[in-house]
């Protein structure tokens, strides 16, 4: 009987456990390889699906147009890109890794078009939640 109540214990608590992280992010979706795939979707084929889950909430966003630098953060970036939703870029895409480590990655995503070039660097951390992305640098060749 003694074991009976503590399988039962056991597998209550185990269900409780279950219930409570039913909300939670799937670990799939917390790799810094989901979170580059998902923004380059959404960059380049308007696929903006998961797109805030992946980038955090402090994340920048910056694009050089000559001398000027503009900035935007999370929340102006998501809603331009809800406005693009599902057009699809007329470019080729590649992904370079240009620094790798344990708590931060640097990916060049380079968008290339008839007649320039746009190369965004994009960082990402694991920020104990996954990895997310913190910052992005457009530049225009």
């Amino acid at each position: 009987m003694k074991t009976f109540k503590s399988v039962t214990l056991g597998l209550v608590l185990l269900a409780t456990c279950s219930f409570a992280k039913a909300n939670d992010v799937p670990d799939v979706n917390l790799t810094k390889t989901h979170a580059i795939n998902t923004y380059v979707n959404a960059m380049t084929l308007g696929r903006i699906s998961n797109l805030s889950q992946v980038i955090d909430k402090s994340a920048k966003f910056d694009i050089q147009r000559g001398n000027t630098v503009l900035s935007f953060d999370k929340k102006q970036m998501t809603d331009f890109l809800k406005e693009e939703k599902n057009v699809e870029q007329a470019c080729t895409t590649s992904t370079r890794i240009v620094e790798n480590s344990a708590d931060i990655t640097v990916v060049k995503v380079d968008m290339k078009y008839d007649h320039f070039t746009r190369s965004n660097y994009v960082t990402l951390a694991n920020t104990g939640n996954g990895w997310k992305i913190t910052n992005v640098y457009s530049i225009f060749k």
